[in-house]
């Protein structure tokens, strides 16, 4: 079946860097688009960012432009995040999604992992 598992969230300072990875199986994840998104508490779910399935094209949110960068490894079916210069206001929920080809809608999403940024 379809999973997308999310790893390396943790607590950090502010200014620190963490990546997160999120590990696919069970489609075709070389013709997916990926995403990130988040969701800090009492807040909707953002975008944070979204690579295409070649790996050659990413879009950011302003809010992390400058700071955060997707990448991935198409020959180990994993995204990743890399975070960099975190602030507070980064604390939040990660998650990866998965678009299928031709699509702006994302139909799979992982279980998310916790980062907490302190001041």
């Amino acid at each position: 079946q379809v999973q997308l598992v999310e790893s390396g969230g943790g607590l950090v300072q502010a200014g620190d860097s963490l990546r997160l990875s999120c590990a696919a199986s069970g489609f075709a994840f070389t013709t997916y688009a990926m995403g990130w998104f988040r969701q800090a508490p009492g807040k909707e779910r953002e975008f944070v960012g979204r690579i295409n399935s070649s790996g050659g094209s990413a879009a950011y949110a302003d809010s992390v432009k400058g700071r955060f960068t997707i990448s991935r490894d198409n020959a180990k079916n994993t995204v990743y995040l890399q975070m960099n210069s975190l602030k507070p206001e980064d604390t939040a929920v990660y998650y990866c999604a998965a678009a299928p080809p031709l699509t702006a809608r994302y139909a799979y999403w992982g279980q998310g992992t916790q980062v907490t940024v302190s001041s």
